[in-house]
């Protein structure tokens, strides 16, 4: 352990390091997860559908977003969302919704 200790405590010196990786562990048990799932997809078309929402999903639980909430204010909302579709993203769309509501 002594011959280690000086990679071993690296972390201790670097300003802000994670004392561990549970969020990347996390990502990894969904994108396993889907990948196990995907063997059901009949054609290829269903799997980019099916990629994309598991996507779109994971991002707004990363946004600490509701994913149903997210997609519901997309429809409801839709012709605004073609002419500024960047601006609803999910970690921004709140602030368009704060405009729309105004």
């Amino acid at each position: 352990m002594l011959k280690h200790f000086k990679g071993m405590t690296l972390f201790l010196r670097v300003p802000k390091a994670p004392l561990d990786n549970n969020l990347r562990e996390q990502v990894l048990k969904k994108a396993i997860l889907h990948r196990k799932n995907s063997l059901f997809y009949k054609i290829l078309y269903g799997a980019y559908v099916g990629d994309f929402f598991m996507s779109l999903i994971h991002t707004c639980n990363l946004c600490k977003i509701n994913p149903f909430k997210y997609l519901k204010t997309l429809q409801e909302n839709s012709s605004l969302t073609e002419k500024n579709s960047d601006k609803w993203m999910p970690w921004n769309y709140r602030e368009m919704l704060n405009v729309v509501e105004e």
